[in-house]
């Protein structure tokens, strides 16, 4: 016997990452982490499974968050991710708007393309 859990669909062998139970009084499915132990009323579904999830009419989903698992980029993140490469895309810019126009150049540097530097070899 395998002591990694499988998922719970036919026919599919993945490796469980999520288990489903239902509350059949309030109607509500609810997909939380893997549980600690096999429950024989619980399902254990693979992550393609559980992300495609729906449940019957008139039923809600509760989709609970695993707090071990990396958070998935928002659109906020994208968006400041997107935001933080055009500024690095304008260097002088931005230096000139922090007042380090005047900044001394460094000797050792030879050559500059956006925010990357080329520096002569300290044997030289």
């Amino acid at each position: 016997m395998s002591p990694v859990r499988r998922c719970s669909r036919t026919a599919c062998g993945r490796p469980a990452v999520a288990t489903l139970t239902y509350v059949y009084a309030d109607s509500t499915a609810v997909l939380g982490p893997l549980a600690t132990y096999a429950e024989p009323h619980c399902y254990d579904l693979c992550a393609e499974h559980s992300e495609r999830l729906t449940a019957p009419r008139g039923w809600e989903v509760v989709r609970l968050l695993d707090a071990s698992a990396p958070a998935r980029p928002s659109g906020d993140d994208l968006e400041a991710l997107a935001n933080a490469v055009r500024e690095a895309a304008r260097p002088q810019e931005r230096a000139a708007e922090a007042g380090g126009g005047a900044r001394a150049a460094d000797p050792r540097q030879v050559a500059r393309r956006g925010h990357l530097r080329v520096l002569r070899s300290p044997d030289n």
